[in-house]
């Protein structure tokens, strides 16, 4: 998985409960890391590989979110 992909999992596993996905999507955007189309698209293939859904993550894409957490700690 890739570094922005990973970023873009954690933001939506630590989001805010009064925040939406497109939320995240624009924080992001914001930071640089990527522009808000390529987070669309980022999105679309987490959902591919049923990471996320529409309005949050699954259970694999929790888990999958608890491991880069840990990852991002070191």
């Amino acid at each position: 998985m890739t570094i922005e992909k990973k970023v873009l999992l954690l933001g939506i596993y630590t989001k805010e409960n009064s925040e939406t996905i497109k939320d995240v999507l624009i924080k992001l955007e914001e930071t640089g890391m990527f522009t808000f189309k390529e987070a669309k698209k980022l999105f679309k293939e987490l959902k591919e590989d049923n990471l996320v859904q529409d309005n949050g993550l699954t259970l694999a894409g929790i888990e999958e979110a608890k491991i880069i957490e840990q990852e991002f700690k070191l």
